[in-house]
């Protein structure tokens, strides 16, 4: 049987006889063909999945309802799926849609073939400079939209980044992401990973997605991120300071470091933004313009 993977699965509907409004079917296990294992989170598992009327492959996310209400995120998920569902850009993951019954939730999402970026991070111990500044690259332009929509992600890291069929980059996780207006203060995200202004508690804005980002450049060239330190509270010390050290192995280029240096920025209003940093001499002299490496 044909499998495509080009277009998403459509919600079927039902017409009335009397020409009134489109009721909209609900998803239901039953619509699925259910695959292998992809992987399993804190709340649930992943598996491939194929929609049957349409033929299309997914990842079926399952999460159970009593570990979510165990550790009240509820409202987070809730919030995920609504902002998620609302995402439409190549570098991020769609979340096509959900269902659920009494005891689990399931969230349709696109199907990212060549699995987690972490484990190729872990495989490869660090990224060339072409891979990493294509990389970068990709998230800056995903950032940029997402912050066009007034979208903070707030947890950018390899565990929430996946690879698509192409060797295309997709932010997969959106569960401390935030629809906001105005700054924040919620303290969130990874320790290695958050800035200064999370570590000290004074507010926030969508400059948070710069410093993340500079981390995870930095993770991505070295192999381990910046400022981790054997103790939670040396790494928050280091954070504060911008204790920034570059590794003399492996070698990296002074351009890659001008980049890292001008993102982590104690000063968030003082960050290099991201369109600057598609401008960037590294940027522009190692990413692949097509946004997708191929080793």
């Amino acid at each position: 049987m044909a499998i495509s993977t080009e277009t998403p699965p459509q919600q079927q509907h039902k017409g009335s006889s009397e020409g009134a409004a489109v009721d909209q079917k609900r998803w239901t296990l039953n619509d699925f063909d259910i695959g292998k294992p992809l992987g399993r989170g804190k709340f649930g598992h992943v598996y491939l999945a194929r929609e049957k009327r349409s033929n299309h492959i997914v990842a079926l996310k399952v999460l159970f309802k009593n570990q979510l209400k165990q550790s009240q995120v509820e409202h987070q998920l809730r919030r995920e799926v609504e902002i998620q569902s609302h995402l439409r850009h190549p570098n991020i993951l769609r979340l096509y849609g959900y269902f659920y019954d009494q005891k689990r939730v399931y969230l349709i999402l696109e199907y990212a073939a060549k699995g987690e970026l972490y484990k190729e991070l872990q495989k490869c111990k660090y990224f060339s400079e072409r891979r990493a500044a294509t990389y970068v690259a990709s998230l800056a332009r995903a950032l940029i939209y997402c912050h066009g929509k007034h979208v903070i992600h707030r947890d950018i890291k390899p565990e929430n980044l996946l690879v698509g069929a192409q060797g295309e980059l997709k932010i997969a996780d959106f569960g401390w992401s935030v629809h906001t207006f105005n700054r924040r203060r919620t303290m969130c995200g990874t320790l290695d990973y958050l800035p200064p202004e999370m570590v000290e508690s004074v507010e926030h804005d969508a400059n948070v997605d710069i410093w993340s980002l500079g981390i995870l450049c930095y993770e991505f060239l070295y192999g381990v991120p910046p400022f981790e330190a054997k103790e939670h509270s040396d790494t928050y010390r280091r954070i504060v300071q911008v204790d920034l050290k570059f590794p003399s192995r492996p070698v990296v280029s002074s351009a890659a470091k001008d980049l890292i240096t001008q993102m982590l920025v104690k000063d968030s209003s003082q960050r290099l933004p991201l369109k600057k940093l598609l401008e960037h001499p590294w940027i522009v002299q190692n990413a692949e313009p097509s946004g997708v490496y191929r080793g």
